[in-house]
Formats: C-alpha cells, structure tokens, sequence
C-alpha cells in the first residue's frame, strides 16, 4: 500500500505535508503508511483517496495501478476476458 500511496501522490503533485493537511491526518501517518510501517483505519484510507481523486481500491494491493487509468491496460484482461 505504501508505494501505491506515494505514487498516487506524486502523480498529484502533492507533498506528504499537502496530502496530510488536505486529508486532515498528521503528516507523520503519510510517511509511516508510504514507509509500509502501518496501515491505514479506513475512515483515514477513504479521506486520503478522496483527496487524491481516486478510488480506494488504488491504494490496495492487486488494485488498479496508481497513477493511471483505472481501465484495464492492454495486458490486462478485462471482466469476461477469455
């Protein structure tokens, strides 16, 4: 979860401060999430995801890649694919 979180991040420009201070969290959460040294309570985990205007599920591991389309590439396969 952490690197998807820093990359989602990154991809909107925002500091750990920013994404803290818009998600109303401590910055210090931010870096312990992104350093994979805690997880997220899920109230935190939606306030976050909705800041950075992306579902999430992103932020999950076997998610939709961060900083991209949240459509399947062309390497994946989509629902039904056979």
């Amino acid at each position: 979860m952490g690197s998807r979180l820093r990359a989602e991040r990154l991809h909107a420009n925002l500091t750990q401060e920013a994404l803290a201070h818009l998600a109303g969290v401590e910055r210090t959460s931010i870096i312990r999430i992104e350093l994979g040294h805690s997880s997220p309570r899920l109230d935190r985990l939606l306030r976050v995801a909705h800041v950075l205007g992306i579902d999430p599920a992103r932020l999950m591991p076997g998610g939709p890649r961060p900083g991209g389309s949240s459509q399947p590439g062309p390497e994946e396969p989509g629902p039904g694919a056979v």
